[in-house]
C-alpha cells in the first residue's frame, strides 16, 4: 500500500542528526504562532491601506487600538517563543514563557530606558538590551532551561516539582539570560542581520536570485524554519528586511504555477485541487496544497517554479525592496513591503512567468507522479470504524492532503477512547515509526490508512503505543494502537484522526454509512463497486 504524506511526514528509522532536531525545535516553536503571526502582519497591513489614503488618521484612537493588536504578538515575542518552544523540547511552556516575560517586565525595562550606569546583579556587570520582539536570546535561554528542567526531574522528589523545578528553573535561568544569553543571542541576531545587509548591498540580484529560487524547496524540506528567525531579527534590528522580500517571489510563483495548471490540465481532479490551492495562497499566503498537492508531484513545475522565483527575487534584491513587517506573501499583505510598486513587479514577474511557462511547456514530465487509475480486483464491502467519537468531514482537518482529499476519501474521527481497531479483515501493510499512523489492506482490496491526529508526526511516538507489527494479519476489531488523549491534547494537538480510502479511485463510490457519534466496529464506509 503507498501512502502519501508530506515532506514533514518523510520518516527514518536512523538516528535523528543534531541539524534535523535543530529544525525541528524551531519548527516545532514557530508552527503554533505562524497564524498570528500572519494575522498580525495582515493587520499592519490593512493600517498601511488605510493611512495612505487618508482614512484613518495615525494619531487616532482608532489606529493606537489597532495598532496594538497588530504588534503585540512582535513585541512579546519573547514570551509567544518561550512558551511554544519550551513545549517543544518537553519542557514546562509556561516557565519557558515567563523567562521571556521577564526580558520585557516593566522593573528590568525601566533599567533599560532609563539607560542606568553601573548596574550589576550579584557583582556581575549586566549589558542592558532591549529585548521586545528578539528571537535568538530566546532561543537559546529555553533551549538551555529544558536542559535543566530534565536534570532537576531526574533528583527533585515527583510530588515537588510542581513548585521546586519553577522556581530553581527562574532563579538561574532569568540571570544568565540578561548576564550572558541575552546579550550573545542579540549579537548573534544584529550580525545576521549585518551579513545580510551586505550582501544585498553587494549584490542584490546574486541574493535576490538564490533565495527566490530555493525557497519552495527549503519549505518542502523544513528547512525555512532556520531563516524565519532571520526575518525576525532584522525586523527587530532595523524595523525592514531584504530576506522575506526575496522569497515572496517563491509562493507568488507557486500561484502562477497553479494558474497554469489549472489553465492547462483536462483533469478534473487536478484543476479543482488547483482552484483550491489558489485561494488560501492568494489572499493568505498558504500554499500547502499547491506545494504538496502539485510541485511534489510533477517534477517539470520544480523548474518552473525555480526559474520564476529566482527572476522575482532577483528584481526585488536588485531594486532594493524590503519588509516593513512579518506576513506570509499574498495579495493581501502586499502594503507591508516597501516600495509597493517595486515589490509587485518583481512578485507579479514571478507570478506571470510561471504561469506562461507552465502553459506553454506544460507540467507533467515521463516520471511524474500524473493521476493514472490503475486496475485492481477490488470488491465491494464494509468498512468499520477503527475509533469511538464523533463523526466530522476531512475538510474539517487543517492538513491539506487529508482536507482536499489528495490522499483519498473518507471522514475523520474526533476520539473519546484512545485506541484504534481494525476495521477490516487484512495485513498491517503500513506501521510508522511514531505509531502514529497505520496503514491495513483488506482482504477484498480495500486500502486504508488511518492518521490520529494532525501533525502528531512531531511526538515521535510520545504518547502512543502500537500492539502489531508491520506484516501482521489481523481481524475486525483487533487492537493497533494506543494513545494518550488526555496528554496528547495537553501537548497542543489536535485529534481529529482521518480515515481515509487510499484507493478511493478504484471505486465507483465511497459512500459515508454512518453520521453524528459512532462505537467502534460500528459500520462506517460502504465501498460499491
Amino acid at each position: 500500500m503507498t501512502v502519501v504524506t508530506t515532506s514533514s511526514e518523510a520518516i527514518t528509522e536512523k538516528k535523528e542528526t543534531f541539524m534535523n532536531k535543530l529544525l525541528g525545535a524551531i519548527s516545532g516553536s514557530f508552527a503554533p504562532i505562524l497564524g498570528v503571526l500572519a494575522g498580525s502582519g495582515l493587520i499592519s497591513a490593512l493600517l498601511t491601506i488605510l493611512t495612505t489614503f487618508g482614512w484613518l488618521s495615525n494619531e487616532s484612537g482608532t489606529y493606537a487600538i489597532l495598532s496594538a493588536a497588530g504588534h503585540a504578538i512582535f513585541y512579546f515575542f519573547p514570551v509567544f517563543l518561550g512558551i511554544t518552544l519550551a513545549n517543544k523540547l518537553g519542557a514546562n511552556g509556561f516557565v519557558g514563557g515567563s523567562i521571556g516575560a521577564a526580558l520585557l517586565e516593566p522593573h528590568y525595562v525601566d533599567l533599560v530606558t532609563s539607560k542606568a550606569q553601573d548596574v550589576t546583579f550579584l557583582g556581575v556587570p549586566i549589558i542592558l538590551a532591549n529585548y521586545s520582539s528578539t528571537v535568538f536570546p530566546i532561543l537559546i535561554a529555553v533551549a538551555i532551561y529544558s536542559i535543566l528542567d530534565r536534570s532537576l526531574k531526574k533528583v527533585i522528589y515527583k510530588d515537588l516539582q510542581m513548585f521546586i523545578n519553577p522556581l530553581i528553573s527562574l532563579v538561574v535561568i532569568v540571570p544568565l539570560t540578561i548576564l550572558i544569553f541575552g546579550p550573545f543571542g542579540t549579537y548573534v541576531g544584529e550580525g545576521l542581520s549585518v551579513v545580510i545587509q551586505f550582501l544585498s548591498a553587494k549584490s542584490g540580484i546574486l541574493t535576490g536570485a538564490v533565495m527566490g529560487s530555493a525557497w519552495s524547496f527549503l519549505t518542502i524540506l523544513g528547512l525555512h524554519w532556520a531563516v524565519i528567525p532571520i526575518f525576525l531579527a532584522n525586523l527587530a534590528a532595523t524595523g525592514l528586511d531584504p530576506l522575506s522580500a526575496m522569497v515572496a517571489a517563491a509562493p507568488f510563483a507557486q500561484m502562477g504555477m497553479g494558474l497554469g495548471v489549472f489553465f492547462k490540465t483536462r483533469d478534473k481532479d487536478l484543476k479543482t485541487l488547483a482552484a483550491s490551492g489558489l485561494v488560501p495562497s492568494a489572499l493568505a499566503g498558504t500554499t500547502e496544497i499547491i506545494t504538496y498537492g502539485i510541485l511534489v508531484r510533477f517534477k517539470r513545475t520544480m523548474i518552473i517554479v525555480a526559474i520564476a522565483g529566482a527572476i522575482g527575487g532577483a528584481i526585488n534584491g536588485a531594486l532594493g525592496v524590503k519588509g516593513t513587517g512579518f506576513a506570509l506573501p499574498s495579495f493581501l499583505s502586499i502594503p507591508v513591503f516597501t516600495p509597493i510598486g517595486l515589490f509587485l513587479l518583481g512578485t507579479l514577474t514571478s507570478l506571470i512567468i510561471a504561469m506562461v511557462l507552465t502553459i506553454l511547456l506544460g507540467y507533467e514530465g515521463k516520471n511524474d507522479l500524473a493521476p493514472v487509475k490503475t486496475v485492481r480486483n477490488v470488491k465491494r464491502e464494509t468498512i468499520s470504524s477503527p475509533l469511538s467519537g464523533e463523526i466530522v468531514p476531512l475538510s474539517k482537518i487543517t492538513d491539506p492532503l487529508f482536507s482536499t482529499e489528495t490522499v483519498g476519501k473518507g471522514i475523520a474521527i474526533e476520539p473519546i477512547k484512545g485506541e484504534v481497531i481494525s476495521p477490516v479483515d487484512g495485513l498491517v501493510t503500513t506501521l510508522f515509526p511514531t505509531e502514529h499512523a497505520i496503514g491495513i489492506t483488506s482482504e477484498d482490496g480495500a486500502e486504508i490508512l488511518i492518521f490520529v491526529g494532525v501533525d502528531t508526526i512531531n511526538l515521535k511516538g510520545q504518547h502512543f503505543t502500537s500492539v502489531v507489527k508491520q506484516w501482521d494479519k489481523v481481524k475486525r476489531g483487533d487492537l493497533l494502537i494506543q494513545f494518550d488523549i488526555e496528554n496528547i491534547k495537553a501537548a497542543g494537538y489536535d485529534l481529529k484522526t482521518p480515515v481515509v480510502i487510499t484507493n478511493s479511485d478504484q471505486y465507483l463510490d465511497v459512500v459515508l454509512i454512518k453520521e453524528g457519534n459512532v462505537q467502534a466496529k460500528d459500520k462506517l464506509i460502504r465501498l460499491d463497486v
